[in-house]
Formats: structure tokens, C-alpha cells, sequence
């Protein structure tokens, strides 16, 4: 064209959890029964959505004040309820006012990091669920800036490689944490959250908390919300309905901000998110509406608990399969519902395969990895895929350079969970081999 029409940052956004899924459908096109293990939708796994929540939702859906606009930053009884809610803790109080409805949390994160100003970076975990690496990354046109999750420690967050970027780097202003984490499924304790609120105070900088699993803790772990330790420092903790009750497909998620008095820059930064959400009117309103009932439902702490419990049984189901497999390290997910497991280095080559019986799916798996720029763990998964029907996403896509993969805690039906992991144990183990 005679103008270049294409966003410096187009190139930074991928998504990998959805792009294996064209792959996946070719595949079962020639045959392949495929397990889809890549997107953390439960909803498309089988789990069903109980009556009395259905009945919240047609009961709303009669109302005609469910067809309309709602205010751009949400529903007024909805923002106060989520307000009253935080203020219990007493640790830092918020008003409906210091609450903004968006149309899921990818919505949220796309406002978020493209009203930055241009030269101002976000340091993101490595790896790091894609929709924050790659909105951060294409706000800026760059690669994404990383600090390190460990996986000889649970995966938590190395502070002092927090501490170094944002020490040597004055463009970063802001940290984003994810806990409970995705991919990783890692859970945060109070005491790692409070030592990066301290660094954020002490570089005059501002956090993004991503809390969308945070009522979905099990193993014995525990941690806070990052309203219980923030302090005084800016901050935007997002929450939403789509993995919780499960509602993915309502799209509803919503931003707290705290502190935005504290900080006249931080406040008009807030602003220009909500004059963007002000031009598009406002988001979906019925999902809104039914929040504060099905929450308080007197069947709903039964039923969350009932699967943060299968969540914990499959969780060391999976993690007992693999632990022991040479060649991986693995840990145990505590939060959320994904495991990553990740290779040793230099283990991975570009000669590994898996046998494939079916000719055609063999030669069109061999044909998506022949590529010499090929990450190495997405040869694997590609291998996994056309072997085995398992679909996982290769952990190369979530910001890492650890080679590895992401797969769900979402298959209901226990047996067959079981067999997916010891079928990825002996795919690992003959893989490493071939």
C-alpha cells in the first residue's frame, strides 16, 4: 500500500493456546481423535453449569433492563457489592467508583497496556500467560520485558531479577504479577507479594495483579489478594466470572484500582482507561446483573469447593505421572487449573520424533516442524499431537525461552485423565530416546 498500515507491535501478538487448535482440526480432519488439553475453558471440558445458576441467569434475561447499556463502568449495585466485598478486609478500602467493567479480562489488558505511554514498560514473568506479554509487547512494538519465574522454586518469582530490571531500566513502571499463575499454576505467598509491593514502593512504580483464579487455591497453599498488601502504592488488580462460576463465554471482567489519589500521574493514566471504555458505551450487561446472586447463592461455596477439590486430586494425579520422568522438571500446581513442565536444556533436538501410524498425519506433522527456525518443545508438541491426539501448547509461546509445555487440569472424567499423563510420561520418555 502507500502507506504502511501495519502497527509497529502486529508482530507481538500471538497466541499460540488457539493457534495449535487450526493445527489440531486438520489433524482430525485425517482421522485423529484429538484431547484438547490447550485452552482453559471447563465449560468445553464438560463441566456443567448447575441448575440454580442457569435459573439466576434466565430469571435476569426476563428483565428488560438486561438488553440495555449499563453505565461505562458497570453496573452500580454490581461495583458496590464488589466494593463492599474488598472493604471486609479492611486493608484498603475502594468505592464503586474505583471499579470498571470490561468485556473480559482481555479487554481489560488490551486498555490497560495500550493507554501506556509509548515509551513506558510493564516488566512481565517469564513465561507469562500470552495476552499480557503480547499486549505489552505490541504497546511498545518490542519484544516483551521479562523477569524470571523459577522452576527449581516452585516457580516463583525471582525478586531479585525484579529488582534488577527495574533498578537498571528507568522505562519500566509498572510490575505485573498473576497469581494464582497461569501457565504455571504456581501460587504466591503473602510474604513474596509484600517484597515486590516494597520494590514497587521504593522505585516509585505501579502493579497489575491479574486475581482471575484466586478463589481456586487447594493443596494447602494460601496467599493474599493484593488489596490486604498494597499499601500505598498505585495499583490495578483484575478480576472476572469466566473461569470462577464458569461464564467464559460471558466475557465479563472488571479492574479494582487502588490508590489512584495517592498519584496525579497514576489517576490520569486511570482516566484515559476509562474515557476508551467510555467510547466503546460500556460492556455486556447481563452478565453484571447476575454476579451478586450467584455469589451469594447458598449453593455456590459447595459447588466452587467441589471442583477446587478435583482440581487438587487431578493436580497430584498429574504431577505424580510425570515427576519421575527424566529429562523434566515438574511441579506440582497449586492454583488455578494448568501445569507446566518444562525440559531439561539442551536435551531437545531436532531429530526426536514419535512413531505416527497414519501416513498422512505423519507426513503433515514432519512437514509443520520441517521449518529450521522451529522452537524445539513445539516439535515435541506437534509430535504429541499427531501420536497421541493430546493437544498441550508449547511453553516457547508464553515469553520463556524454557523449552516445555501448558497443559489443563480440565478433563473430568478421572480415568481418562489419568491415562493422558501416563500417555505423556511414555511419549516424553520414548521422544528423549528416539
Amino acid at each position: 500500500m502507500r502507506t504502511d498500515i501495519v502497527h509497529s507491535g502486529a508482530g507481538e501478538l500471538t497466541y499460540e493456546i488457539r493457534n495449535i487448535v487450526n493445527v489440531g482440526n486438520k489433524l482430525e480432519k485425517l482421522g485423529l481423535k484429538v484431547n484438547w488439553e490447550n485452552i482453559g475453558d471447563p465449560v468445553a471440558k464438560g463441566e456443567e453449569i448447575p441448575l440454580w445458576m442457569k435459573e439466576i441467569v434466565a430469571e435476569a434475561v426476563m428483565e428488560d433492563r438486561s438488553y440495555a447499556y449499563s453505565p461505562t463502568k458497570g453496573v452500580l449495585a454490581t461495583r458496590e457489592f464488589i466494593a463492599e466485598q474488598t472493604n471486609r478486609r479492611g486493608r484498603v478500602q475502594v468505592t464503586a467508583d474505583d471499579i470498571i467493567f470490561f468485556n473480559g479480562l482481555g479487554d481489560a489488558i488490551s486498555k490497560v497496556f495500550g493507554f501506556l505511554r509509548r515509551t513506558a514498560r510493564v516488566i512481565v514473568p517469564t513465561p507469562s500467560y500470552t495476552t499480557h506479554s503480547s499486549a505489552e509487547a505490541a504497546h511498545v512494538g518490542d519484544s516483551p520485558l521479562t523477569y524470571i519465574l523459577d522452576p527449581n522454586n516452585h516457580w516463583y518469582p525471582d525478586i531479585d531479577d525484579i529488582e534488577k530490571h527495574v533498578k537498571y531500566n528507568p522505562a519500566v513502571a509498572g510490575i505485573l504479577i498473576i497469581n494464582p499463575d497461569n501457565p504455571t499454576g504456581a501460587v504466591y505467598p503473602t510474604e513474596i507479594l509484600e517484597r515486590i509491593v516494597e520494590i514497587a514502593h521504593r522505585y516509585d512504580l505501579f502493579l497489575i495483579c491479574d486475581e482471575i483464579y484466586h478463589n481456586m487455591v487447594y493443596n494447602g497453599t494460601s496467599t493474599s489478594p493484593l488489596s490486604d498488601v498494597i499499601g500505598d502504592v498505585p495499583a490495578i488488580a483484575m478480576r472476572g466470572i469466566s473461569k470462577e462460576m464458569p461464564w467464559p463465554g460471558s466475557r465479563c471482567g472488571w479492574i479494582e484500582i487502588y490508590n489512584a489519589d495517592k498519584d496525579p500521574m497514576f489517576a490520569q493514566y486511570i482516566t484515559s482507561i476509562l474515557h476508551a471504555k467510555m467510547v466503546e458505551v460500556c460492556s455486556t450487561t447481563l452478565p453484571q446483573m447476575v454476579y451478586p446472586k450467584v455469589v451469594t447463592h447458598p449453593q455456590y461455596p459447595e459447588y466452587l469447593a467441589e471442583r477446587i477439590s478435583r482440581y487438587e486430586r487431578f493436580s497430584n494425579i498429574a504431577y505424580d505421572c510425570l515427576k519421575d520422568v527424566k529429562g523434566v522438571l515438574v511441579n506440582r500446581p497449586n492454583g488455578a487449573f494448568y501445569m507446566s513442565v518444562c525440559f531439561e536444556r539442551g536435551i531437545l533436538t531436532d531429530r526426536q520424533t514419535l512413531p505416527i501410524e497414519n501416513n498422512e498425519i505423519r507426513q503433515l506433522v514432519e512437514q509443520l516442524v520441517s521449518p529450521p527456525d522451529t522452537a524445539m518443545d513445539k516439535r515435541f508438541v506437534y509430535y504429541l499431537l499427531g501420536a497421541t491426539g493430546i493437544c498441550v501448547v508449547p511453553l516457547t509461546s508464553f515469553a520463556t525461552d524454557l523449552h516445555g509445555f501448558r497443559i489443563t487440569l480440565l478433563e473430568r472424567n478421572e480415568e481418562e485423565f489419568r491415562k493422558i499423563f501416563c500417555t505423556i510420561a511414555t511419549s516424553i520418555c520414548r521422544y528423549l530416546k528416539s
